[in-house]
């Protein structure tokens, strides 16, 4: 595989609920050691591509690759195990949890043997210490420290951390700054960066252009399920960025009234009209 290979590409995918198209023609590219930054005001169809992305949805047309070869998600977990791996909003961790036990939480080290098997405190405390420390995170040193007590930024922080030490290639980060304060936001900026300067492929979900032009390389614009403008770093002010998500109507609506059908529905997307 060529270094200049995108890790992760996307060619011509569409995404249709029945007779509502959510996504139309999306092709992205994001390579090893490259952010993309994924902009586009609440309700471009952020949401669905995410899902997209992540396995959840599969394309209704189009195709997906990684490393050059197509591949197809039998679900969230496929995705994960082929290195793709989502820090939502809020950080996917579990408040009333441990440091090490949020880290761990379905992967559990343990000790003993046979029926005697208990949790390995021990080592999943200083694994996770260790792992988040290692992205700048000095000030967690405790890994019996319940997550609810970390401010915001550390709790994304914990996530990426826990999302690198399993193996992901890709990092998919839907809005991880958009609830933070500025303190916060520029602490995420910066593992965000580390995430980069470790080779690995980072998608970074925004609204907030400042944000976006602090660590992208390379930048597509979102708006109503399309991309409306894509290029790299240096190549658009953020006035123009600006300006270009501002054209666009959310579709924000429309993708919870399918969440709602679905939810309803087992799962199902609406009919195709008759």
């Amino acid at each position: 595989m060529s270094d200049k290979t995108p890790i992760l590409e996307l060619q011509n995918v569409d995404k249709s609920f029945g007779p509502i198209d959510v996504l139309h023609n999306i092709s992205l590219k994001v390579r090893a050691g490259e952010v993309l930054c994924l902009l586009g005001d609440n309700g471009a169809g952020k949401s669905t591509l995410i899902k997209t992305l992540a396995g959840v949805h599969k394309p209704t047309r189009g195709t997906i690759l990684m490393d050059g070869q197509p591949v197809e998600f039998s679900g969230p977990r496929d995705a994960q195990e082929k290195g793709i791996s989502t820090v939502h909003q809020f950080g996917g961790t579990f408040p009333l949890m441990s440091i090490g036990r949020s880290f761990f939480v379905g992967v559990e080290p343990t000790k003993g043997w046979g029926p005697f098997k208990v949790y390995d405190r021990k080592t999943a405390n200083e694994i996770a210490v260790k792992a988040v420390q290692d992205f700048g995170i000095t000030r967690i040193d405790d890994g019996d420290r319940l997550v609810g007590g970390l401010s915001g930024g550390e709790r994304q922080s914990l996530a990426i951390a826990r999302a690198v030490h399993f193996g992901a290639r890709v990092l998919i980060l839907d809005e991880p700054t958009a609830a933070l304060g500025v303190k916060q936001a520029a602490h995420v900026l910066r593992i965000v960066n580390e995430a980069k300067r470790r080779g690995l492929a980072v998608v970074f979900i925004t609204h907030q252009v400042m944000h976006a032009m602090a660590v992208g390389d390379h930048f597509a614009v979102l708006i109503r399920g399309a991309i409306a403008a894509d290029f790299r770093r240096g190549e658009k002010t953020r006035e123009e960025i600006t300006d270009l998500m501002a054209g666009g109507e959310t579709m924000a609506d429309l993708e919870a009234q399918i969440e709602t059908y679905m939810a309803s529905h087992e799962g199902h997307p609406p009919p195709p009209a008759q």
